[in-house]
């Protein structure tokens, strides 16, 4: 994986063979960064990165100026090369190892943009419970927006705060906004 955009621009990050992710494509990356680039200042704002996995998302925020940003994951390994990664680019990212729904059951931690990219093969019902947690406990500051990733044979549209979605390739980016 490489960064696409900012003081880190063109920097590949290799994550050890061992970690159970799935990383974001540089493609679907890159689509996502250009849209979430009109909306935000990358500087600006606070990141809540859930099922960071490789920290791919956040290293890319972190690139890009963004100095409030926090990545949860259960798996140790995740945890563990984050922690190396932004050491090693002395980026400001944070590390919380827990399960992401008990996190976000006992956060009070609001955020301007939440990203979730949890396994693709979760239920209807565990993806359900992404938004419904982070809006029942108001996790998301005024004019935030949670972003979950999935595959493209998911659909997450009639779940509640659901505004749009955006695919790339077999990924899919689904955009909740609080109503």
């Amino acid at each position: 994986m490489r960064i696409i955009s900012g003081i880190y621009k063109s920097r590949k990050i290799v994550a050890p063979k061992n970690l159970p992710v799935r990383p974001t494509t540089d493609m679907a990356k890159e689509s996502l960064f250009n849209i979430i680039n009109n909306l935000y200042y990358f500087d600006a704002i606070s990141v809540l990165d859930l099922f960071a996995g490789t920290g791919n998302i956040s290293y890319e925020f972190a690139s890009r100026g963004t100095e409030n940003i926090t990545c949860v994951d259960q798996d140790f390994g995740c945890i563990k090369f984050i922690n190396q990664t932004s050491d090693k680019f002395e980026m400001p990212i944070q590390t919380i190892k827990s399960d992401v729904f008990k996190f976000l059951e006992k956060t009070s931690m609001q955020s301007n943009l939440i990203f979730a990219d949890p396994p693709y093969n979760f239920s209807i019902e565990q993806f359900s419970k992404i938004p419904e947690l982070v809006f029942s406990n108001n996790l998301l500051l005024e004019d935030g927006l949670l972003i979950i990733e999935h595959s493209k044979h998911t659909d997450l549209s009639h779940i509640t705060n659901f505004a749009y979605s955006k695919s790339y390739g077999g990924n899919m980016f689904s955009f909740f906004e609080a109503s």
